[in-house]
C-alpha cells in the first residue's frame, strides 16, 4: 500500500534527497541485501519484499504502484547494477582473508589489502613483497583491494575465454569464440572494448544530462505545489471567511424580512377575518328573518280569506320587495388566500448580497504569478507535451474558446447594435491578432525544443532572445487588452442591472396576470356557488308572487277559469245572509277554511304554498257548487 514508508503526507515535503543514501534500503534502513527492481524502479531488499505479494501483483511500499511478478520466487528480479555497487562498496566491512598468511582483514583497510587479478588471490601488504618479488610474478597485475576487478567481468562465462569485442545490436560483450559463433551480417555491430567504452561513457553522459534536466524540473515543480499548496490553504480559509461572512448577513437579512413578512402576513389574517365576520355577522342575522317572513308568507296565504288577503296581502308584498331590495353582501368582500409576495420580497432582500456582476473573476496576472515567479523560461521537462497539448484555456475556469467564439458569431449574427456587440467585434479582432502571434511563438518554441531534446543541437541564443523579447511584448500587449476590458466592466455592469430589473419587472407583471386570472377564477367560482345557494330561495319566492299577483304568472295554452271563479264568488256576496242556504254556505265554508289552516301549518314552507294554492282553487269551486245547489 502507498505510503508504507511515509505515512503522513506531510512527511513527503520534508524529503531531502540528499541524505538519501543510494545503497540503503528504505524500508529497513540498512544497506541492500540481494537488491529487487520493481516496474517503479523503486529498489527493496528481497527479505523486505517477502509476503507483499498478492495474485501474482506487488505494490510498491513508496508509490504504490503494482508491479507484476513472475516466476515462482514471488519477488521481482534482482537488479544486477545496484548488487555490483553493494558488492564494490568501499564501505562495506567485509572480512578479507590473505591467500598465504591468513590475516584477516576488511576493505576498508585499502592499504593493507592488495588483489592479485592474475592469480585471483587476496594478499596482504608484507606477502605481496614476499610472493611476488621474483621476476616470474613481474606481469602479474596487482591492485589494491577497492580497485580490484572480478574476473568475472573480465572472461566469458560460457567459454571462460576473455572478452574482446562489444556487440551494439546486443548490447553484450563477445569473447573469440562469441565472435566465431555470430552469423556474418551480425558481425559489423561488433567493436573493440575500448571504443564501446567510449561510446557508452558519451551516451551515459546525454542520458545524465537529461535526467539532470528532469531533476531540476522536478525540484522546480515540487517548489511549485508547495506554494499552491499553501496558497489554497490561505484562499481556503479566505473562502471559508467570507462564505460564514456572506451566510450571517443572508440570515440577518432573512431574519429581517421574515418578520415583516410574518407581521404582512398577520396583518391580513386580521383585516381579512374581520371583513368576513362583519359579513357572516350580517347573514346570520339576515337569515332568520327571510324564513320568518317566508313562513309568515305561507300562514298568511294558508289562514287568510279573499278579503284578508286583500286587506293585508300588499302590505306583505310590499315588505317582501323592500326585503329583497336591501343591500345584502351575499358575495365574500375578501379572498381567502393570503399573499404576502414573500419569494420576491426575500429575492429582493437578498439581491444586494447576491449580485452577480459584483463577483469579478480573478485577473490573469494573479492567478499566474506564482507560476511566473517559480518556473523558469528555460527549463522544460523532456517529457513534457508540446506546448500545442497544454489546456491553457481552462487554467482560470473559463468556457471553452470554443463555445464563446459560437456565442460571439450569434450574437454578431443577430444585426443589434448595442454598446456590448461593438464591444465583441473589437475584441474579437485584438484577439485573432493576438492568439496569430502567439501561435507564431509556439511554433518556434517546439521547434527549439524538438532540437535540444531529439536532434541535440547547438540553439542559437540571439534567436532565443528575440523570442523572449517578442513573448514580453505579447504579454504586455495581453495586459493592456485585459485593462481595456476591465474598464468597460462599470458601463456593461450598469446595462446588465438595468436589463436585469426589467426582466425582474416584467416577470412580476407576468406573475400578477396569473394571479389575476386566478383571482377572477377564483370569484367566479364563489359567484357560482352563492347563485346555486340562493337558487331555490329565490323559485320559492317567484311562486309566492305568482300566486300573490296573476299578472307574473306564466301563460297557459288551457283556459283559466279563476276569473269566472271570482265573479261568481262576487256575485255570491252580494246574496243577503238572512237565508239559510248561506248561513250553511258560511259555515262550511268556514269549516274548509279552519280545516286547511290546520293541514297546512304542520307542512314545510314549500308546500304549504302549493297546499294554499289548491285550497283557495277548490275553495271557491265547491262554494260556487254549493250555491248552485239551491238555487
Amino acid at each position: 500500500m502507498a505510503g508504507g514508508i511515509f505515512s503522513n503526507v506531510g512527511n513527503l515535503f520534508e524529503v531531502d534527497c540528499a541524505n538519501v543514501h543510494p545503497l540503503v534500503c528504505h524500508l529497513c534502513h540498512e544497506q541492500y541485501k540481494s537488491p529487487c527492481l520493481l516496474d517503479c524502479y523503486h529498489i527493496f531488499c528481497a527479505h523486505c519484499l517477502r509476503g507483499r505479494t498478492n495474485d501474482c501483483r506487488l505494490s510498491c511500499p513508496l508509490c504504490g504502484y503494482h508491479s507484476t511478478v513472475k516466476g515462482n520466487s514471488a519477488l521481482p528480479p534482482e537488479d544486477r547494477l545496484l548488487k555490483f555497487l553493494v558488492d564494490n562498496n568501499g564501505d562495506v566491512e567485509e572480512a578479507v582473508l590473505c591467500a598465504n598468511c591468513d590475516q584477516e582483514s576488511n576493505q576498508k583497510e585499502t592499504g593493507q589489502m592488495f588483489y592479485c587479478n592474475t592469480c585471483s588471490q587476496p594478499l596482504c601488504a608484507t606477502c605481496r613483497e614476499l610472493t611476488h618479488k621474483a621476476r616470474m610474478f613481474s606481469h602479474h597485475e596487482i591492485v589494491s583491494m577497492a580497485k580490484r576487478t572480478k574476473a568475472k567481468h573480465r572472461k566469458c562465462s560460457l567459454h571462460e575465454e576473455p572478452y574482446i569485442l562489444f556487440s551494439t545490436e546486443n548490447k553484450s560483450m563477445l569473447c573469440i569464440k562469441c565472435f566465431r559463433d555470430m552469423q556474418v551480417e551480425s558481425r559489423t555491430h561488433c567493436i573493440d572494448i575500448e571504443t564501446a567504452y567510449m561510446q557508452g561513457c558519451e551516451m551515459l553522459d546525454q542520458a545524465v544530462l537529461v535526467v539532470k534536466e528532469l531533476q531540476t524540473s522536478t525540484g522546480e515543480a515540487i517548489h511549485l505545489l508547495r506554494a499552491m499548496i499553501g496558497e489554497v490553504r490561505l484562499n481556503v480559509e479566505e473562502e471559508e471567511s467570507a462564505i460564514c461572512s456572506l451566510f450571517n448577513s443572508l440570515q440577518e437579512k432573512l431574519a429581517e424580512r421574515k418578520k415583516i413578512l410574518l407581521k404582512a402576513a398577520q396583518s391580513q389574517h386580521e383585516e381579512k377575518e374581520k371583513a368576513l365576520k362583519e359579513q357572516l355577522s350580517h347573514l346570520t342575522a339576515l337569515l332568520p328573518t327571510l324564513q320568518v317572513h317566508l313562513v309568515t308568507c305561507s300562514a298568511f296565504l294558508s289562514s287568510a280569506n279573499k278579503y284578508e288577503f286583500l286587506d293585508m296581502g300588499y302590505q306583505l308584498m310590499e315588505r317582501l320587495k323592500r326585503i329583497a331590495k336591501l343591500p345584502h353582501r351575499l358575495r365574500p368582500v375578501q379572498s381567502s388566500k393570503i399573499n404576502t409576495e414573500y419569494r420576491s420580497e426575500f429575492a429582493r432582500s437578498l439581491e444586494p448580497l447576491l449580485q452577480i456582476g459584483s463577483r469579478r473573476p480573478p485577473s490573469v496576472a494573479g492567478s499566474a504569478s506564482i507560476v511566473t515567479r517559480l518556473q523558469s523560461p528555460l527549463s522544460f521537462p523532456c517529457h513534457s507535451p508540446s506546448l500545442s497539448e497544454m489546456p491553457l484555456g481552462s487554467v482560470f475556469g473559463r468556457r471553452p474558446t470554443s463555445h464563446r467564439n459560437i456565442c460571439t458569431k450569434v450574437l454578431l449574427a443577430e444585426g443589434r447594435e448595442t454598446p456590448f456587440t461593438e464591444h465583441c467585434r473589437d475584441y474579437e479582432n485584438a484577439y485573432r491578432s493576438l492568439q496569430t502571434e502567439i501561435q507564431s511563438l509556439k511554433d518556434q518554441v517546439q521547434e527549439l525544443h524538438r532540437d535540444l531534446t531529439k536532434h541535440h543541437s547547438i540553439i542559437n541564443t540571439e534567436k532565443m532572445g528575440e523570442i523572449l523579447d517578442r513573448s514580453l511584448n505579447i504579454d504586455n500587449q495581453i495586459a493592456a487588452q485585459y485593462s481595456t476590458v476591465e474598464t468597460m466592466r462599470v458601463m456593461f455592469e450598469e446595462i446588465w442591472d438595468e436589463t436585469l430589473q426589467m426582466v425582474n419587472n416584467e416577470q412580476e407583471i407576468y406573475e400578477a396576470q396569473l394571479h389575476d386570472l386566478m383571482q377572477l377564477k377564483q370569484e367566479n367560482s364563489y359567484l357560482t356557488t352563492v347563485a346555486r345557494q340562493i337558487s331555490p330561495y329565490i323559485l320559492s319566492i317567484a311562486k309566492v308572487k305568482e300566486r300573490l299577483e296573476p299578472r307574473f304568472q306564466e301563460p297557459k295554452e288551457h283556459l283559466d277559469d279563476r276569473t269566472e271563479t271570482m265573479l261568481k264568488i262576487y256575485e255570491d256576496s252580494t246574496v243577503p245572509k238572512d237565508g239559510p242556504d248561506s248561513e250553511n254556505q258560511s259555515d262550511v265554508t268556514d269549516q274548509d277554511k279552519n280545516k286547511n289552516s290546520r293541514t297546512l301549518m304542520l307542512e314545510p314552507v314549500e308546500i304549504s304554498v302549493k297546499s294554499s294554492r289548491a285550497g283557495r282553487q277548490r275553495g271557491p269551486v265547491e262554494t260556487s257548487s254549493k250555491n248552485d245547489i239551491p238555487s
